[in-house]
């Protein structure tokens, strides 16, 4: 068994939420740890949208997912906090005032505070039901676009009728070499608007659309070489690529979250919207993963919830000590935590 970790609060998810709770805890001094089942700090920010514009921040009129979860990582530098990637609680037992936590890389931590952050929870692409797919990912097929400039001068098939894979073929339509896009129906679940643009490329000849056909199989020696796709009647067709986008969605799970005992309302989390404290003491929830009457599955949201969440978290990883509720503008003290001279 490793050696445990003790820390103020545990945050699962290093989404923006959990990216700004770090900040609230750590302006009250506050040490948090962060772990996240991705390979990357970012969340759903990072993973499947960190080119789109997002436009309801406060403050900021617009700016990517990927440019907000760099300010966030800015924002909390100051801290330190200690991220733990490609990991998630496998096992949670409680000691009385205390959490202990496992997660599946074998770190065992110890917290008076645990914050569920994990946007809807574990996430991972729904993936086209052919043998040899994990043959080719990360090898010409891909679920998300991390880096769009990767595709620059690329021919490319996109899989899917939904708003990330419209629009990403009009975006991606702009550096590719080309781009082929594959839909199982004639009717698309996007924005009207994107729809149209789609359409309207594909009258000026800078993308193709075939409808009513899936891809069926995927050819190449160490990478992607060709798709293959079936229509409705079982005629295949072959196309040459150099990479493969597939977006059929995401299946959302909470995973051993389920296990815990927490009160549910379907997928989402139960809490009071004093402090975001679940039914389990001790436990919190914010983001889109939390739930209660008049909720927004919306970032701002979630900060707000994170920072009622840590006065709550500083009681009991202080209870000899009084809460003082300060401004940064003022506070030297929370000043001096932010490095500010």
């Amino acid at each position: 068994m490793s050696e445990t970790i003790k820390t103020d609060c545990l945050i699962i998810g290093a989404g923006p939420v959990g990216l700004f709770a770090v900040f609230e805890l750590g302006i009250l001094g506050l040490d948090s740890h962060v772990v996240d089942n991705l390979d990357k700090i970012g969340g759903q920010c990072a993973e499947l949208y960190p080119d789109k514009p997002i436009y309801d921040i406060p403050a900021l009129p617009e700016c990517t997912g990927l440019s907000l979860i760099e300010n966030l990582q800015k924002q909390i530098k100051p801290f330190n906090t200690p991220f733990h990637l490609n990991e998630r609680i496998d096992e949670i037992i409680n000691t009385g005032d205390l959490w202990k936590l496992k997660t599946t890389g074998n770190k065992v931590f110890e917290t008076p505070n645990i914050f569920i952050a994990g946007g809807v929870g574990s996430f991972e692409p729904r993936k086209p039901p052919i043998e040899n797919v994990s043959k080719y990912e990360n090898k010409g097929i891909q679920y998300s676009i991390p880096d769009k400039n990767f595709y620059k001068d690329k021919k490319i098939i996109i899989f899917g009728g939904g708003d990330s894979a419209l629009d990403w073929t009009v975006e991606l339509s702009k550096i590719a070499s080309h781009v082929t896009l594959v839909h199982r129906r004639d009717e698309f679940k996007a924005a009207n608007h994107t729809v149209n643009l789609m359409k309207q490329l594909v009258k000026e000849g800078q993308v193709d659309l075939i409808t009513k056909n899936q891809i069926s199989d995927v050819k190449g020696s160490d990478r992607v070489e060709k798709a293959i796709i079936k229509d409705n009647d079982g005629n295949e067709k072959i196309i040459d690529c150099d990479e493969i986008l597939i977006f059929y969605g995401l299946k959302m799970e909470l995973g051993p979250i389920n296990d815990w005992g927490l009160n549910l309302n379907e997928k989402q989390i139960e809490v009071n919207t004093e402090n975001f404290e679940t039914n389990l003491s001790g436990v919190f929830a914010m983001g889109d993963i939390s739930y209660y009457p008049g909720k927004l599955k919306l970032i701002l949201s979630g900060f707000h919830e994170a920072a009622l969440a840590a006065q709550k978290a500083f009681i009991r990883a202080r209870p000899d000590e009084t809460l003082t509720f300060r401004y940064t503008t003022s506070s030297s003290d929370i000043q001096k935590k932010l490095g500010v001279k």
